[in-house]
């Protein structure tokens, strides 16, 4: 079964949560939907949402934990998750453990949101939204305990650059520890640490009012 961000072809059905489960491809948690028409899916798990709630999206849900709505339809103030950017494209930021999201303003067909980064953008306020905080909040504060674990889990060993010899990296070669230099590069020779990459001619900057802040 896939993981869904909120159901628009199950609109106005009512589902019941089954079970919350942990997904390895992702650190949030997965509620499982049972709706009422037989139909089984899966759902970010917001904080607050427990087994045997019911949930729903639509027009008309409540403004509760684990119910999508309309971002027109959600109350200024209000914690979001799993937010779309085009209505209809399924839900595109706010999906990570124990990240939220709130209702800044409204102005026209538009919601202005607040990101977990600072930022305040604008959005269609067509696009669907998921009400609550993502859960599994403590997730960057569990110890894996030791290598073997990291292996499981699919991720191999990195080397460092500043231990490598200078073809193989541009941090590479040096007398002992040499450090990453004045200008620190990719292993494509392109700038990084702190190097803007964003594109500033990017559609998209139009409807962004405040820049993350560091």
């Amino acid at each position: 079964m896939r993981v869904i961000d909120f159901t628009r072809d199950k609109k106005d059905v009512p589902a019941r949560v089954a079970a919350i489960e942990y997904d390895p491809n992702r650190t949030a948690n997965i509620a499982l939907l049972h709706y009422v028409d037989g139909e089984k899916r899966y759902i970010l798990a917001p904080i607050g949402l427990a087994v045997g709630q019911n949930v729903q999206a639509g027009d008309k849900a409540a403004i509760q934990p684990g119910n999508a709505l309309p971002l027109s339809k959600i109350p200024v103030g209000t914690t979001i998750h799993n937010i779309e950017l085009t209505p209809g494209t399924g839900g595109q930021v706010v999906r990570s453990a124990g990240t939220g999201a709130i209702i800044a303003a409204k102005e026209g067909a538009y919601v202005h949101v607040k990101l977990p980064s600072k930022e305040v953008r604008k959005i269609n306020a067509a696009c669907y939204a998921t009400i609550g905080q993502v859960g599994n909040i403590d997730w960057k504060n569990i110890s894996i305990g030791k290598a073997g674990r990291s292996r499981h889990m699919g991720k191999r060993p990195k080397v460092r650059g500043v231990a490598m010899d200078p073809r193989s990296h541009p941090h590479g070669g040096g007398e002992g520890r040499s450090g990453t230099g004045m200008h620190p590069k990719t292993p494509t020779g392109k700038p990084a640490m702190g190097k803007k990459t964003r594109n500033p001619n990017k559609p998209s900057s139009r409807f962004i009012l405040e820049r993350r802040k560091k």
